[in-house]
């Protein structure tokens, strides 16, 4: 069901792992023709490409692309009570969690009287995708809007596919989690098309354009990202899922099974990797996983998964090489189940989020831990973070010098000016010291 990569007796460099790593072949770019096409086509012919597309490949018409506040107060009235219950604790949680990315106001005085003020302002307009393919996501929808609103974004408004199955509208749960947030500007639109009418607006359906574009999608989403990008910000190219557990001889194989289930679940290109320097381990989660996968709902779904070539049982000498295969990996979720998993977690350095001991699953994240589950994907863990409050705030140096406090660096102004051959900076410093005004 799951193939064994071993890589016991053997000291891996760096490279070679990179090499080794069992990854999905999922190309960005072989996207980038099609994204493209679809975003131009927004550009010029506004909702009514839009309602195209969705005929296309959502396979509805006759909807409205801005979605009612008819229709978000009617989700609302109409969510069970124990659901409305569980989206107002997730709600509640990353709402907590978000606070703590927000980077307090700092005032340094380098010298009497000269005092530079760090301050973090947040955009003025988001535009926040939420999936509708294999998989409805009102987790998504808290996950963008709340570190969002934390943030202190003025100007939200969220995007996701019409439904068929709803007569185009969005769907109910994910209109329901929008009007618990207090979000009123929903528009029927996803994949690429979306992407592009969020960076350069809509004008027949008064969609204006935003600053940043954040959510998770599948690789035509990722693509329309890369190619607006630099007009708009964005969080991340988010691809296929990601769980990789280190694990040893401690931990619950049936545990480790339904956790790799978990996310294997959502795509059949998702990746679920094992690495444990435990043979008999390794041996009992394959075990579980062949009963698991029997019983799960989405059974063939999480079959090919576990089947490709991104997942694999990876058996190493010891839990020093198992740091260095993930921390080579960057895996969006990482699970630690070991002895010691609260000291091995401070040798850990790229991964999306870290989910430290057996009652800390990836599915915890997912809805209620208080944390993002929109995380970098694809080795992306190596050089940047998942989505937070602080994605959507912008650093700012704010200057205030006396006349004293300019006069005691002037000289040392007037030098570098000079030195750099731009002498009208030194003369914007000494005007202020030369004339008879002063």
């Amino acid at each position: 069901m799951i193939r064994t990569l071993d890589l016991r007796g053997t000291q891996p460099t760096r490279a070679e792992l990179l090499a080794l790593i069992p990854r999905n072949e999922t190309d960005v770019d072989v996207a980038l023709d099609i994204a493209r096409r679809l975003i131009s086509d927004v550009r010029d012919r506004g909702a009514l490409a839009l309602r195209e597309q969705a005929s296309q490949l959502d396979k509805v018409d006759s909807y409205e692309v801005r979605v009612p506040q008819a229709h978000i107060d009617e989700a609302v009235a109409s969510l069970a009570p124990e659901l409305n219950e569980s989206l107002e604790i997730a709600i509640s949680r990353v709402r907590e969690g978000s606070k703590a990315q927000v980077p307090p106001l700092v005032q340094t005085q380098v010298a009497p009287g000269a005092v530079v003020t760090q301050r973090w302002q947040p955009v003025e307009r988001v535009g926040l995708y939420v999936p509708g393919g294999k998989a409805v996501y009102p987790s998504s929808v808290i996950m963008n809007v709340v570190p969002a609103q934390v943030a202190g974004v003025g100007s939200i408004a969220v995007a996701s596919p019409p439904q068929a199955q709803y007569g185009g509208r969005v769907h109910p749960t994910i209109l329901a989690a929008a009007g618990l947030l207090g979000v009123s500007e929903v528009y029927a639109m996803g994949g690429a098309g979306a992407i592009g009418a969020f960076a350069y607006g809509v004008e027949d359906i008064e969609l204006l354009p935003v600053n940043v574009v954040t959510g998770p999608g599948n690789v035509y989403v990722a693509a329309a990202k890369r190619l607006v990008r630099g007009r708009v910000g964005i969080d991340s190219e988010a691809g296929p899922t990601e769980i990789l557990v280190i694990a040893d001889s401690s931990a619950r194989a049936d545990f480790v099974a339904a956790d790799l289930i978990s996310q294997a679940e959502h795509d059949e290109m998702a990746s679920a990797v094992l690495v444990t320097d435990s043979p008999e381990l390794a041996k009992a989660v394959e075990i579980q996983l062949s009963m698991q996968v029997q019983h799960t709902t989405h059974s063939d779904r999480v079959a090919v998964a576990l089947k490709g070539a991104q997942s694999a049982l990876v058996l190493v000498d010891d839990l020093a090489v198992a740091v260095d295969f993930s921390n080579a990996y960057g895996p969006e979720h990482l699970e630690i189940h070991t002895r010691n998993a609260s000291q091995l977690v401070q040798e850990i350095t790229n991964a999306g989020a870290i989910f430290v001991g057996d009652y800390s699953p990836v599915s915890l994240g997912d809805y209620s831990a208080g944390s993002n589950h929109v995380l970098p994907t694809a080795g992306q863990a190596l050089f940047s973070s998942g989505l937070g409050s602080y994605t959507f705030l912008r650093p700012q140096q704010v200057i205030e010098y006396s006349k004293q406090a300019l006069s005691d660096v002037a000289s040392g102004i007037r030098l570098l000016a000079d030195d750099e051959d731009l002498p009208a900076h030194g003369d914007a410093v000494d005007i202020r010291f030369n004339t008879e005004d002063n």
